[in-house]
């Protein structure tokens, strides 16, 4: 069986530790503290998987792994102690080298941008992306099924927006047909797009929205294109990244067919700083998205978690992650040291060491490790001597980063923003036409209404005459009637015709 070397073990760490292909889709786990090397890790991961044929996406969080695009160099001041690494691990053909690297950013500043849509997100994630209520996401649910119903593309926010407002508006008549449609709740909704609009959503939709086979490509020379999320100022706004990544993954389980047991997955996605998935997230969400994690690797897909700690992922999804490669855990407090005996706990022992110790112990570029062997059995665990990156370490310079986008396969088919005609544009039309009739109808109106005035005028003066010679205690006659016609009269204008239309409107608003 073929698999990806990611370093050597045992007591005098020659014995190569490998990840075995097969398996890889079985998803994994890279765990440890802050500074134990798991970035470094998940750069000889990508590199790996990028030269077994196989497609990587990964999210750039502290932009040290643009340097896959870069090649390592005898310069860097770490050359003389990754050439000795390679040679206690036993690995003899370690060379520096590029990586096919694509790199996308949703704000278009550091990589081709990249995009969905506002259908294609759901309202399920948007609600968790909004933070929004049970009732609220109701409404939002009732805004999507009149957008299907009504053939209304949800492309970007102006669309999502505009047809919250006519929902608003509309919102006693689809009271009777889907449920409670409070003023209030689309009020919360709107205020919460305006949120995410400034934190940088709005960037995040829109056309030309990512083809998934941008992502999954593999390169002429057969090495698998590493995907670069830069997320440096994504993660500052935590919710949109995590809901974005969890968007992309929901479309590679809903998009890709059934493939069974391939020999080597056809897309790897890392998933880094994984506890901004799980923190807050309510049980719906969670449920989704173990599900997805069990059923996806069907589909030639592993997802691998970067966290600083195991207990970040929830215990059923963290069952499934048959990789592991846990780094450095600090255990300062009583709550560290059960959560460092709960990690332990979870490996297969190794006689020559205990796990709990090991755990503490490692260095930095060294790790616990763990990987499927055959039949998928959980591997014994191992100290491991992590393999040196290929790729330059750390991030590139601003100039190599703008020459890899200028020169990629991709270049200029995301860049330029398409704004078709959705949503937005059709009820802003249909209002516009609504307009239009009842102007037309008020002119209409107007015409009538000189006629009658005329008409009416008429027979006030003829009762002008006749009345001169009536009694004072007449009907008609005194202050009040004078009163009453004066406001008679103005009801028969534009200006009362209006008031009424108002005040009709109100009461029997969308019939």
């Amino acid at each position: 069986m073929s698999g990806i070397f990611i370093g050597g073990g045992g007591a005098d760490y020659t014995t190569r530790q490998d990840l075995l292909l097969n398996y890889a889709n079985r998803h994994g786990l890279v765990a440890g503290a802050t500074g134990t090397g798991k970035s470094v890790t998940l750069q000889i991961l990508a590199e790996n998987f990028s030269n077994a044929g196989v497609p990587v996406f990964l999210a750039d969080v502290k932009g040290d792994l643009s340097g896959l695009a870069g090649s390592g160099s005898q310069a860097h001041k770490l050359h003389d102690a990754f050439m000795s690494r390679a040679q206690k691990i036993g690995f003899d053909d370690y060379a520096y080298d590029t990586f096919p690297t694509v790199f996308w950013d949703l704000f278009g500043d550091q990589g081709h941008p990249i995009r969905t849509t506002v259908a294609e997100m759901g309202p399920l994630l948007l609600s968790q992306l909004l933070e929004l209520t049970d009732a609220q996401e109701g409404v939002l649910n009732i805004a999507f099924r009149v957008a299907d119903e009504q053939g209304l593309p949800l492309l970007d926010l102006k669309d999502l927006q505009s047809l919250l407002v006519w929902v608003g508006q509309n919102g006693q008549e689809l009271s009777l047909r889907y449920g409670n449609v409070s003023v209030n709740s689309v009020g919360a909704i709107q205020r919460s797009l305006l949120v995410l609009e400034n934190q940088g959503g709005t960037n995040m939709f829109g056309e030309p929205a990512l083809s998934l086979t941008d992502i999954m490509a593999v390169e002429p020379d057969g090495r698998g294109r590493i995907n670069v999320l830069a997320s440096d100022k994504l993660i500052q706004a935590p919710k949109l990244y995590s809901t974005f990544l969890l968007w992309l993954l929901s479309e590679l389980f809903e998009e890709l067919p059934e493939v069974g047991d391939p020999d080597r997955p056809k897309l790897v996605f890392f998933f880094d700083e994984a506890h901004l998935l799980f923190d807050g997230a309510p049980k719906a969400l969670v449920d989704k998205v173990e599900q997805v994690a069990r059923l996806i690797r069907s589909k030639g897909v592993g997802i691998y978690f970067i966290t600083q700690n195991p207990s970040d992922v929830p215990e059923d999804i963290l069952g499934q992650l048959g990789n592991r490669i846990q780094h450095a855990l600090r255990a300062f407090t009583a709550a560290d040291r059960k959560k460092l005996r709960l990690a332990a706990e979870t490996y297969r022992d190794n006689p020559r060491f205990s796990t709990e110790d090991a755990i503490k112990e490692v260095g930095v570029g060294e790790a616990v490790t763990s990987f499927l062997e055959n039949k998928g059995v959980p591997g014994v665990v191992e100290r491991t001597l992590i393999r040196p990156p290929s790729s330059h370490l750390g991030p590139i310079d601003a100039a190599t980063r703008k020459s890899v986008i200028a020169n990629s396969p991709i270049a200029g088919k995301y860049e330029a923003l398409v704004d078709r005609e959705s949503a937005f544009e059709v009820l802003q039309a249909r209002a516009a036409a609504a307009a239009k009739e009842a102007e037309v109808q008020e002119q209409k109106e107007e015409e009538m209404s000189t006629a009658e005035r005329e008409y009416n005028a008429g027979r006030r003066y003829s009762g002008a005459r006749v009345g001169r010679s009536s009694s004072k205690g007449r009907s008609g006659s005194g202050m009040g009637a004078q009163v009453g016609r004066m406001v008679m009269r103005e009801l028969t204008g534009t200006t009362g015709r209006r008031l009424v239309r108002g005040i009709l409107g109100g009461l029997f608003k969308g019939r």
